[in-house]
């Protein structure tokens, strides 16, 4: 059973874990190969704006991180 993946979603509104999810669940669908061309190209291009996500994210941690860090020292 392949989960359903609206491809509508503002990924701006997921969370950092929401976003991998979807971002898992796009790659296992397109590795299936039993996608049309027309859903295979949304859910790429889909997948390309959720991975964008989470590497805003983790930059945003990594900046964290290294403030605090540089606080203590």
């Amino acid at each position: 059973m392949t989960q359903e993946i609206d491809t509508t979603t503002d990924v701006t509104q997921l969370s950092y874990e929401q976003s991998r999810d979807q971002l898992k669940a796009v790659v296992n669908q397109l590795e299936s190969g039993q996608l049309p061309l027309q859903m295979s190209m949304e859910l790429w291009e889909y997948g390309e704006k959720l991975a964008g996500h989470c590497q805003a994210y983790l930059q945003q941690a990594t900046q964290k991180i290294e403030a605090a860090q540089g606080d203590t020292h």
